[in-house]
């Protein structure tokens, strides 16, 4: 029997959404999206101010209730958008809940220019005793390289 895999993520504009679904398409992953139980604000400026806020704190939002059988996955697609360097607040509030120790996590993440940030050290950090699979990072929605991108990283982590 193969491994049954989740494409799990966290979006706001929608660019993480956009790879978390190309993914899920070329894999055959579950999709499912984390969402806090009060949706960040629409305005840009103030989503970055509360996120910023949410994390130095270190408090981050309570997520809506997810019908979601943890044990039935073996791998894990983790898709977040770099905010301030790290994994958005919804994504962080996940892991410190859940706190995987048995599964392969596949971190991704979408950035509008500042890359990776210390999105694989946060994952790995609270991800212990899982095989931690390299990341994926793309720019906004990755444009017309979208697809492009996420078969030649899915073929490097040989997923």
């Amino acid at each position: 029997m193969s491994k049954k895999s989740l494409v799990l993520f966290y979006s706001w504009s929608g660019n993480t959404r956009r790879i978390a679904r190309i993914i899920a398409e070329k894999t055959g992953a579950d999709l499912r999206e984390l969402r806090p139980q009060t949706d960040y604000p629409k305005n840009y400026d103030e989503v970055l101010s509360q996120a910023r806020d949410e994390i130095q704190r270190k408090q981050y939002p309570p997520l809506r209730p997810m019908d979601l059988d943890w044990s039935a996955y073996e791998a894990v697609y983790l898709g977040t958008p770099n905010w301030w360097s790290t994994t958005a607040p919804p994504v962080t509030a996940f892991l410190r809940e859940m706190m995987p120790t048995d599964k392969t996590i596949i971190p991704f993440c979408t950035h509008g220019g500042g890359g990776n940030g210390e999105i694989a050290h946060v994952v790995r950090s609270h991800c212990i005793g899982c095989d931690v699979l390299p990341l994926l990072s793309i720019q906004e929605d990755g444009g017309a390289q979208a697809e492009a991108l996420v078969a030649q990283w899915l073929k490097r982590i040989k997923q």
